[in-house]
Formats: structure tokens, sequence, C-alpha cells
């Protein structure tokens, strides 16, 4: 079984630059892109087809709660993880409602916790 493809969706180069370091230091994780827009995150991942997106909410012109419902169709299988600086308590309904699989704090991203996220994903997508 080959690494787990990660596409970053964020309008931040420094969110972009930290994405990219945590995916190179999480094991059996790669990094196969990123956008800095809704609409060019939708396209990648249409192209790239990658097992997670980690997906800003405040993005400009389409937000990540809208590119999620347009990813979900094309990529059933994939971990769509939404992020925020802000708490997510009150929009993680929002997220699974709109095809995300997760709702995580960008500050609370971490090696571990991407790991954890695939590996739950992954057992409900079993068989």
């Amino acid at each position: 079984m080959g690494s787990v493809r990660v596409l970053t969706v964020d309008d931040h180069a420094t969110f972009r630059e930290a994405a990219r370091a945590l995916v190179a230091a999480t094991t059996g994780f790669e990094s196969v892109g990123e956008a800095t827009t809704a609409e060019d995150g939708i396209a990648a991942a249409i192209r790239l087809r990658p097992d997670v997106v980690l997906l800003d909410v405040m993005l400009p012109g389409m937000d990540g709660y809208e590119a999620a419902r347009r990813m979900a169709p094309a990529l059933p299988h994939a971990l769509i993880c939404l992020m925020s600086a802000t708490d997510g308590a009150i929009q993680s309904d929002f997220a699974a409602r709109c095809g995300a699989t997760a709702f995580v704090r960008k500050q609370d991203l971490r090696p571990g916790l991407l790991q954890t996220l695939w590996q739950s994903h992954a057992r409900a997508h079993a068989g």
C-alpha cells in the first residue's frame, strides 16, 4: 500500500508551508499538491484524487464549506478535513452536512492527529 496522499487548500502561504512540513513529518503521508482558492482546490482534487484534503474554511470567494460540498461527490473515499483558526464546536455540524469528514482547528493539527483522523476514516470506509 502506498502513501496517504494529501492536498492542502489554503490562501495563506505560511499555513501551506506548515502543512507541507506537517505532512512530511507524518509517517506514511505525502503532499501531492496545494491550492490557494476553493476553485483551484476543487480542480486539483479532481485531477490528483488525494486521500486527504486539508481545506481552509475561510477562502477568498467560495468558502471551504461550499468547496467541500462540491468535492465530496467526486472524492467519495477521501477524508475532507475542514480547518479554521477558530473554535470548531459550532461549525463541526455544518461541516458534516456539507460532505466534510472532520473539522480541526489549524493550531491543533499535528502528525498524530492526522494519522488518527485517517485511521478512523479508513476504518469507517473499509469493506
